[in-house]
């Protein structure tokens, strides 16, 4: 007969009890790490960069930046100026360096209000300016006027440098990016060069390829005319009244545009007005010829112009054929270059500003 076991052996049992044991503790500790059986783990949160608000937006990468110099009554630059950048609750403060300049950089387009004081000298807030996304804003000159008291002020006269810039400026413009426009100034307030100035931009125009091929077509328009037929004709004749004709612009130049300014202290420049009705603009561009702005900002009747112009008239002379030359030829020559003057302006002022590449942001004339 058979016998039958009823109870497993005492090492099955063992390993039996633990089995049970693990699979009862183990929903309870999932339980309590707080992580669902089956979830991931959360993303880790970014950590703030130390200063920055919450959930600030990284800035936009097209910022621009605003400058400009700060000036005294006599056209000095103003160091330690302290200028005010305003944009609704939002400022931002800088001090004019050693030649006057300040600039506010990383901006976002928007519209902002400069102020500016100095030691001893008066305040001044300029209209809302509006800045594009990505402009470089250059503001016209700021002039601070010296206040009543003995205060001292801080004053740098560092014109040159000044000066040099307005050539930069000047020699990048160009009507359709080729023909120079190197005597328009767009910024009403622009700093006046000094004598060496005036004569390196009148020279610089003169040697400007675009100035010599016109020269060329007014002497082939003279042999075509029969004009001076003293000279003859032929390459002979051509020659003689290409080196007339770009003697007569060369003397007017730098008689007009240089040496009589520099005497006078008169801006060679045509400052655009662009403000007004169209007759005020025209009367304007035209009276340019005969009046001028001083390096100090006031009205003078245009000695440099007229006498620059007479005087080449006269110099002309020494080289015309002798049946042409006399009191008319001075006259005539003289005249002309005033009227040419006259009516360059009225170019100037209606036509050439939105044909002329490199024009100075924000530089629109008369404020």
């Amino acid at each position: 007969m058979h016998s039958f076991r009823v109870c497993p052996r005492p090492r099955v049992l063992v390993w039996c009890v633990l089995l049970l044991s693990f699979s009862f503790a183990s929903p309870r500790s999932q339980a309590q790490s707080g992580t669902p059986e089956g979830a991931l783990p959360s993303a880790p949160v970014p950590a703030q960069v130390p200063g920055q608000p919450a959930g600030e937006i990284a800035q936009n990468a097209a910022t621009g930046n605003i400058s400009g110099t700060v000036l005294d009554s006599n056209g000095d630059v103003v160091q330690g100026a302290t200028v005010t950048l305003s944009a609704g609750s939002v400022k931002q403060t800088a001090e004019s360096g050693a030649d006057g300049q300040f600039q506010f950089g990383g901006l976002t387009a928007g519209t902002y209000s400069v102020s500016a004081t100095g030691q001893g000298m008066s305040s001044y807030t300029s209209q809302p300016v509006e800045l594009k996304p990505g402009q470089f804003l250059i503001l016209p000159a700021i002039k601070l006027n010296v206040s009543g008291g003995t205060t001292s002020v801080v004053v740098n006269g560092d014109k040159e440098q000044l000066a040099e810039e307005q050539v930069r400026i000047a020699e990048q413009q160009r009507v359709a990016g080729i023909i120079p426009n190197f005597f328009s100034a767009y910024d009403w307030n622009a700093p006046p060069m000094m004598a060496k100035q005036k004569f390196k931009l009148s020279f610089r125009s003169l040697i400007d390829p675009v100035s010599i091929v016109t020269v060329a077509g007014i002497a082939g328009a003279e042999q075509y005319k029969g004009l001076f037929s003293g000279y003859g004709s032929g390459i002979g004749g051509y020659g003689k009244r290409f080196g007339a004709a770009y003697t007569n612009r060369f003397a007017g130049e730098m008689l007009s545009r240089a040496a009589f300014p520099s005497i006078f202290h008169q801006d060679p420049r045509y400052f655009y007005k662009g403000k007004g009705s169209i007759s005020s603009r025209a009367l304007y561009a035209m009276s340019r010829a005969v009046v001028t702005r001083t390096d100090d900002g006031q009205l003078r009747p245009n000695y440099s112009e007229v006498l620059g112009d007479f005087s080449a008239g006269a110099i002309s002379n020494l080289y015309y054929p002798k049946a042409d030359r006399g009191f008319s030829l001075v006259m005539l020559n003289g005249a002309t270059g005033v009227g040419a003057n006259a009516v360059s302006n009225l170019i100037r002022e209606f036509l050439l500003k939105g044909l002329t590449s490199h024009v100075p942001a924000g530089a629109d004339g008369q404020p």
